[in-house]
């Protein structure tokens, strides 16, 4: 395996921006009020809410309640192209906004906050992207869904966690040398699988990088007969501990058809609201985070994906701000890599729905 390392120092990747952006939470009364006016708003809009596995329970729930889905980002842009609705109000992170309109560009999408951005995404500027494939032509590029418009024009393939192995074999089998990116952690995972020859983007999310091995062991330790469950995302070190290892549809499947009482999760924290909803009889625990060497200050969920609330959920509904636009110049490039993708499933008898990732 290759390897390039890039400087993850860009300004935009810090989290503290985010915190500070987070949407207050409101009281019980106001709540209601907030889901009831969102219900209407919705109708009033011709709009369907689709949210990730990551945000606040609320907005889940109300996604759910409302005609709409809680999924990974590739089901909730497919979900808006197939739903009748002509707006799509993405609960999600910019990535996945940016995707839904690649996907949809004949309506409009809308988020809570477009601030909300994604460490790997921001990790990988389009234009340093760029320049590392022109300077290796002779590989094929596979990027993740967790980049921008203009980086998955660059691409040839996009993946999710869940598709990545199946589409690296099939290019290893065919002799190809990939060019990955931007998740090191899930390019290993996959590089090991599969044998392949890939050159890796040294990118990482700011949640899954800071599950900690050690601490992991002692906290299994504790709940004798547990499983644990692992996104690839996560640090090499922790994918060895883990009893299964997959994207968030594939972890909240696995929970639900194991005879196991107790669960361990590396993966944001979001996710289990939909693991206790399903299995209200399991006790599901996050991953730790914490020992030497941590610095993490998202802990085990991310802080752009809290910026998504009950409250600028209605004020974006009212107003029609935040739309997200993408240069219709990129989004014929950028639809092709994902389009490759979903044939590709396709052909290879794999579901179009559940495919998902982080």
């Amino acid at each position: 395996m290759s390897e390039i390392a890039i400087p993850y120092d860009h300004p935009g990747c810090s989290t503290a921006s985010a915190w500070a952006s987070i949407p207050r939470e409101p009281d019980l009364p106001e709540k209601s009020e907030l889901i009831a006016r969102i219900k209407r708003l919705l109708i009033e809009q011709d709009a369907v809410l689709v949210a990730h596995y990551y945000v606040h329970s609320d907005l889940q729930d109300l996604a759910e309640a409302t005609g709409g889905i809680v999924s990974d980002s590739l089901d909730m842009a497919n979900f808006g192209h197939q739903h009748k609705a002509r707006t799509i109000v993405v609960a999600g992170v910019r990535f996945m906004g940016e995707t839904a309109k690649i996907l949809n560009p004949e309506k409009r999408v809308l988020m809570p906050d477009p601030g909300a951005e994604c460490s790997l995404d921001l990790g990988c500027p389009s234009d340093e992207f760029s320049a590392f494939c022109d300077a290796h032509p002779d590989r094929v590029v596979v990027v993740y869904a967790n980049t921008s418009a203009a980086v998955k024009a660059r691409a040839d393939w996009m993946v999710t966690s869940s598709i990545a192995l199946p589409v690296v074999k099939h290019l290893h089998e065919q002799g190809r040398k990939i060019l990955w990116a931007p998740d090191r952690h899930l390019g290993n995972y996959v590089q090991e699988q599969s044998g392949a020859d890939m050159l890796l983007w040294q990118g990482s999310c700011v949640v899954h990088d800071e599950y900690k091995a050690k601490e992991l062991i002692e906290l299994k330790g504790k709940y004798p007969g547990c499983r644990v469950l692992v996104h690839p995302e996560s640090p090499r070190a922790v994918i060895q501990l883990a009893d299964v290892i997959g994207s968030t549809t594939q972890l909240i499947n696995a929970a639900r058809n194991s005879d196991a009482d107790v669960f361990i999760v590396a993966t944001d924290n979001g996710i289990l609201h939909k693991m206790r909803t399903l299995c209200p009889d399991k006790l599901f625990l996050e991953a730790p985070t914490a020992g030497a060497g941590a610095n993490c200050t998202s802990c085990s969920h991310c802080p752009w994906m809290a910026m998504n609330g009950l409250i600028n959920l209605a004020q974006v509904l009212e107003t029609g701000a935040n739309e997200i636009h993408v240069d219709p110049a990129i989004i014929p490039r950028a639809v092709q890599p994902i389009k490759r993708m979903l044939d590709f499933a396709k052909a290879i008898n794999l579901p179009t729905r559940g495919i998902g990732n982080a």
